[in-house]
């Protein structure tokens, strides 16, 4: 029965062997994890499941095998004693994945009416270990292919395909800028392969603090990235710039600071300065400090390498200045009707505006002073301002003079019991005021320009005539006026209106009368005259006396028409 058995399986594995496999399935397992091939025949009713694999040159090489209701049996003597199991379901269990794992494996059934074959290929893959750029230049140079550095993806299967990327972006090689050159190397022991990059590349200006990486896409896993790197991007200087670094505005006594900026990298540490027509050398700095300028030092400011002296650039400097002269100036004193001429001279490096006050009072336009009064006394300043430079000067104006009485004036009081005396006057200094009678509420107004007004209050018991007296050091002034008493003013009062009606009936009678004369002195006249030419014939000596008569006539007709007249 065991030799039947035995020629059975015998006649089954030639079988085997003569049937053709028309594909094979694919299993892809992780370098150095365990890998489960599966044996996918449908077979329920298997006696013998077993697994070999392909040494090469159509040799196979047998793994174990397994019976009905018996443990597996492991019949491999090379590589594969210690590493080879199967799984319940039959599969091939693979420990410590290997390179040399990479082939066919075969799962054989036999069952109670056939033999099936499932041969399955195996793919080990492995990641890099990761992505690191070495041999990286020290600089890059504008215009020049440079070897930046070499990406290695080190002990992966399949070789890696490695991608340089600047600021995230993917570069290309174009022949020219961009050089990417890369090798492969294989592990003898382990069969595993290290890709190497090399990547050449011409730098830009606009490269400075770029971030330069390499990637993989591997075949068994995520992304790989490496750490990113910049690079110090050196160019000559192609541009300078001259700047000034000052108060503003500037102005007289001011410090001033150049400082000459250049766009190379390594940056120039050394400079001349041109200070109009002086030149100074400067070197490890790039400043250079101009002290207490003056109005003088306005003009053209030059700086240029030391290497490179036709590379220059040029700043122009303009030093503010605002100067003024008031005159007079401080305090003034002048006389009342004088006059004062006030002078403003400006000496500016620009267009300045000029505005007044008197008193801390805007005024509208220059004051003029033709003929001095006691109201143009006080502080007059002037500010002159050029953007924001600005300057002020000021005069004190005094205008003095003997006082003068300009009005002095009376009124009843309200209460109808006494009068009001008021003297107004002018003067400077502020004027002495005096009355001639004792009054009572004396009153002093303030004494603003030159101006004051005294008030006092009388209660006259008869007619009298009181004055107001005004004195300082330049002289006097006194003025007089009639003050009635209240106790006549009151009886007057009462006979105003009799008295008004009297005065109108005599001046109107009056009137009349000279009217009425002047007719009948004119008419007796015209009479007269007709008779003296009719007695014409009369002696001379009669002519010349009634010549004398009509002159006195004449002269008395125009007497009373003068009358008339008033």
């Amino acid at each position: 029965m065991h030799l039947l058995s035995a020629c059975c399986v015998c006649a089954l594995l030639i079988t085997a062997l003569l049937s053709r496999v028309s594909g094979l399935d694919t299993v892809i397992g992780m370098y150095g994890e365990t890998l489960e091939i599966p044996c996918n025949t449908k077979a329920d009713d298997a006696i013998i499941t077993k697994w070999k694999y392909d040494k090469g040159e159509g040799l196979p090489g047998d793994l174990l095998v397994k019976q009905t209701n018996q443990n597996a049996v492991i019949t491999a003597t090379d590589e594969y004693k210690d590493r080879v199991s199967m799984a319940e379901n039959s599969s091939l269990l693979l420990s410590a994945a290997r390179l040399t794992d990479q082939r066919t494996f075969t799962c054989m059934v036999v069952a109670s009416a056939d033999i099936t074959e499932y041969p399955v290929n195996v793919v080990i893959y492995k990641t890099p270990e990761g992505l690191e750029i070495s041999d990286k230049a020290e600089e890059l140079e504008i215009g020049k292919l440079t070897k930046l550095g070499t990406c290695v993806a080190q002990d992966a299967n399949p070789a890696a395909n490695i991608t340089w990327l600047k600021n995230n972006k993917p570069l290309v090689a174009d022949g020219k800028g961009i050089s990417i050159q890369a090798s492969v190397l294989v592990d003898p022991v382990t069969g595993l392969s290290t890709t190497s990059s090399i990547l050449e590349y011409s730098a830009e200006k606009e490269d400075t603090n770029a971030q330069f990486t390499c990637s993989t896409q591997h075949t068994g896993g995520a992304e790989l990235v490496s750490s990113p790197v910049t690079f110090t991007i050196t160019y000559s200087t192609e541009n300078i710039v001259l700047q000034v670094v000052a108060q503003d505005p500037l102005v007289e006594g001011d410090n001033v600071t150049l400082k000459c900026v250049a766009d190379g990298n390594p940056a120039p540490t050394s400079f001349n300065f041109h200070l109009k027509e002086e030149m100074v050398k400067v070197e490890n700095a790039d400043t250079y400090t101009i002290v207490n300028v003056s109005r003088d030092a306005s003009g053209e400011y030059k700086c240029s390498l030391i290497d490179n002296p036709m590379l220059e650039a040029s700043e122009d400097i303009t030093v503010n200045y605002l100067d003024i002269n008031l005159s007079p100036s401080g305090n003034i004193v002048k006389r009342a009707g004088e006059a004062l001429n006030l002078t403003l001279r400006i000496d500016a490096s620009g267009e300045p505006k000029v505005s007044w006050t008197k008193d801390n009072v805007k005024m509208d336009k220059e004051p003029k002073f033709k003929t001095l009064s006691y109201s143009d006394s006080g502080r007059y300043e002037c500010e002159v301002a050029m953007g924001l430079l600005s300057r002020k000067a000021s005069v004190e104006l005094l205008v003095e003079g003997a006082p003068v009485i300009r009005q002095l004036s009376k009124h009843r009081g309200e209460d109808g019991q006494h009068k009001v005396l008021i003297c107004e006057a002018e003067g400077s200094p502020k004027p002495a005021v005096t009355w001639s009678i004792n009054g009572t509420s004396p009153d002093e107004s303030p004494f603003v320009n030159g101006k004051i007004t005294h008030k006092i209050t009388v209660v006259p018991s008869a007619n009298l005539t009181v004055s107001c007296t005004v004195t300082n050091e330049f002289g006097m002034d006194t003025r007089a006026i009639n003050v009635s008493s209240l106790f006549v003013e009151v009886r007057m009062d009462k006979q105003d209106q009799s008295e008004d009606s009297d005065q109108t009936k005599l001046v109107v009678g009056v009137v009349v009368g000279l009217l009425i004369a002047t007719m009948i002195i004119g008419l007796a006249y015209w009479v007269y005259m007709k008779k003296s030419k009719q007695g014409s014939w009369k002696t001379g000596e009669k002519e010349n006396g009634s010549s004398e008569e009509e002159k006195k006539l004449e002269e008395k007709v125009e007497e009373n028409s003068q009358k008339a007249e008033v």
